[in-house]
């Protein structure tokens, strides 16, 4: 088996006093999507910023091809090709979609890549390139997840941390944007790490999966098993299913009325 591109061993963060990160250790092979899965406070979105600089783990490593990078302010660790898509999109609502996408590349200085880079978005988000002079704080909630994947992709990433792309969205809109990060994988060779809460859809896009708990990795193994674990179909799984029908029954009773 190949060397993971990224590695992560025994990651310890903080919030002040309060741990929030406590011994977590987990791989990431080159081309491949690892989800991690975990209710909410379980340190997700923590670890995310620990691998993207935004937050320094007091112990541990984060190894990516073969360089530790903990420690590094985020703009080092985007030069060296990791790229967080952060949880609630966050792009720039005054800007276009041109602007928010040419923020995206400003550690390159190649125009001529910059510009490809563009193209690539553009090519598998459309309805960008037709609103790309639209300010992006006018753009739906969809289109606006999909600029913030775009500008990531604008650094012409080594891996993309995905935090709950999910986050907001109809069903129907979670299926595209996931189908379009599945050929990303598949055409692109896109390695990518997401965070969901959204089990089902994590576990069919992803190879790999772990499970955190209160800021431990507490399960891990091949997406296919993971979908198969009683475990996660108790526990994740089966309250996803109760919550889409207790919504199911909340829009019949509004139709009654």
């Amino acid at each position: 088996m190949n060397d993971p591109i990224l590695m992560i061993r025994n990651i310890e963060s903080f919030y002040g006093p309060i741990q929030a990160i406590r011994g977590v250790s987990l791989d990431v092979l080159e081309g491949q999507i690892v989800s991690i899965l975990g209710a909410n406070g379980a340190g997700k979105t923590t670890l995310m910023k620990t691998v993207s600089g935004v937050m320094d783990p007091e112990k541990g490593r984060i190894n990516l091809n073969g360089k530790d990078i903990q420690g590094l302010e985020p703009h080092e660790v985007v030069q060296r090709g990791i790229v967080h898509v952060p949880e609630g999109r966050e792009v720039f609502p005054l800007m276009t979609v041109d602007e928010n996408l040419t923020l995206g590349a400003y550690t390159i200085s190649d125009k001529s890549l910059i510009e490809r880079d563009r193209e690539l978005v553009f090519h598998y988000f459309p309805v960008l390139k037709a609103r790309r002079q639209q300010e992006a704080g006018t753009l739906s909630g969809g289109q606006q997840q999909m600029l913030a994947i775009g500008r990531g992709l604008m650094a012409s990433p080594k891996i993309m941390l995905l935090d709950e792309p999910s986050l907001g969205l109809s069903p129907i809109l979670v299926q595209e944007i996931f189908g379009i990060l599945r050929r990303l994988n598949d055409e692109q060779k896109m390695t990518m790490v997401l965070v969901e809460q959204n089990a089902n859809a994590a576990l069919e896009l992803a190879h790999h999966g772990y499970v955190m708990e209160l800021g431990r990795i507490v399960m891990d193994g091949s997406a296919e098993d993971l979908m198969k674990s009683e475990d996660i179909q108790n526990f994740y799984l089966g309250v996803q299913e109760e919550g889409a029908r207790e919504n199911r029954r909340w829009k019949r009773k509004k139709t009654w009325r």
